[in-house]
C-alpha cells in the first residue's frame, strides 16, 4: 500500500481523497491548516493520520507521493519542499500563476528522478483519449482548425466560489485559470503547443466576484511533433469560447481535419466524426463515467507511474506550456494585442 499525503482539504482535496481511497491501493493521511476542516474530512472518509501543517507531515511520517491542491500560488514552493524529501508529486492544475520557481522545480525533480504529474484531469477521458490518437494518427488527414465552445452554471457546481481561490487572478481564479485551463492543455495535447494568441474576456454575470466569467480565444498553433515538413508550414488555427453563467453544463470540442471532423462532447461522454458534406455526425463511441469516474482513473495512472509503469499523464514542461497560455491570455485581455509565446 502505498502512502499518500493529500495537501488541502477543501473540495477538489477531498475529492483526491476519497479517488485515491478507491483505488484500494492506499493509506491516506491528510494535511490541512483548518482545525474544523481536517476534522470533518478526516471524520467522512475514517483517516487515520491528519497533520496542521506540512512541516508536522513531513517531520512525522514517510510518503511515496503528495497531492497538492492548494491555491495555485502556493504550487511551486510546496513542490519543491517536497521534491527535497524525494517525494512523489501530484500537483492540481494549474502549474502557478507565474514562472517564478518553475525552473527551479523542474531542475530539481530531475535531478531526484522525482516521478511528477499535474492533474489535468481532461487527458483521462476515454472519449479524448480515442479522438487524440485518430488526429494523432491522421485518419482524416492532417488538422487544420480547433473549435471548442463550452459553459456551465459555475454558481450551481461550486457554490463556495466567492470563498476561495476563485476570487483573485492571484490564488488561480477566474475563468482564464479555472476553467479553460482544462480545455487549452487538452488541445494542446492533442495537436500541438499554442504559439500565438490574442484574448478578450470579461466579468459578465457572476456576483461577489470581479475576475472574469466569459473568455474568448484565437490561437495559433506549432504542429504536434511529425517529421512531415508539409503539416509543418500548414496553419493550425483555433477558436475557444466558454462561459461560467451559462445554464447547460456542455463542452464542445471540434478538430477539422483535411478529410474530415471529429468532435469531442465532454457532457454526452461521446466522440464523433463526419466525413462527407452535410452528412450526418457519426458517433464513434461513447462511454458510461460516473462523477468521479476521471479522477479514480488519473489516481490510479499516478500510482502506476509511482511504480514506473507509465509516464506522467501530463509532465511539468507541458503543464509550463499550459501555464505560459494562461500568463499570455491574461496579458492579452489587458493589452488587446497579439501575445508571442
Amino acid at each position: 500500500m502505498k502512502q499518500i499525503l493529500v495537501i488541502g482539504g477543501g473540495s477538489i482535496g477531498e475529492r483526491h481523497v476519497r479517488c485515491f481511497q478507491d483505488s484500494g491501493r492506499v493509506n491516506i493521511s491528510l494535511c490541512e491548516i483548518s482545525d474544523d476542516l481536517r476534522t470533518t474530512v478526516a471524520k467522512r472518509y475514517k483517516l487515520q493520520q491528519t497533520f496542521g501543517s506540512l512541516d508536522e507531515a513531513l517531520a512525522n511520517s514517510a510518503f511515496d507521493a503528495a497531492v497538492i491542491c492548494t491555491p495555485a500560488h502556493l504550487h511551486v514552493a510546496i513542490a519543491m519542499e517536497l521534491a527535497t524529501h524525494g517525494c512523489g508529486i501530484l500537483i492540481e492544475k494549474p502549474l502557478s500563476i507565474s514562472l517564478e520557481g518553475t525552473s527551479e522545480l523542474i531542475a530539481e525533480v530531475a535531478s531526484r528522478q522525482i516521478p511528477v504529474s499535474v492533474a489535468y484531469v481532461l487527458r483521462q477521458h476515454p472519449a479524448l483519449q480515442a479522438l487524440r490518437e485518430c488526429v494523432q494518427q491522421q485518419r482524416f488527414g492532417r488538422p487544420l482548425q480547433i473549435a471548442y465552445t463550452g459553459g456551465q452554471f459555475f454558481p450551481h457546481y461550486r457554490p463556495a466560489y466567492r470563498d476561495i481561490y476563485y476570487t483573485k487572478h492571484e490564488t488561480g481564479g477566474g475563468a482564464i485559470q479555472d476553467a479553460l485551463t482544462h480545455i487549452v492543455n487538452a488541445v494542446e495535447w492533442i495537436v500541438g503547443p499554442i504559439t500565438k494568441l490574442v484574448a478578450d474576456a470579461e466579468h459578465c454575470v457572476l456576483d461577489g466576484v470581479d475576475v472574469e466569467d466569459t473568455v474568448h480565444l484565437l490561437t495559433r498553433h506549432a504542429h504536434a511533433d511529425t517529421k512531415d515538413s508539409v503539416a509543418r508550414a500548414m496553419p493550425l488555427l483555433g477558436s475557444f469560447s466558454l462561459n461560467q453563467h451559462q445554464t447547460p453544463n456542455e463542452s464542445t470540442l471540434t478538430v477539422i481535419c483535411e478529410k474530415g471532423t471529429v468532435r469531442f462532447e465532454s457532457h454526452n461522454n461521446r466522440w464523433l466524426s463526419c466525413t462527407e458534406p452535410g452528412a450526418a455526425w457519426v458517433v464513434e463511441e461513447q462511454f458510461q463515467i460516473e462523477r468521479d469516474g476521471l479522477f479514480i482513473r488519473q489516481a490510479n495512472m499516478f500510482l502506476d507511474q509511482l511504480d514506473d509503469k507509465v509516464s506522467p499523464a501530463c509532465s511539468l514542461d507541458e503543464a509550463l506550456q499550459t501555464l505560459r497560455v494562461n500568463m499570455s491570455a491574461l496579458q492579452s485581455v489587458k493589452s488587446g494585442a497579439w501575445e508571442n509565446l
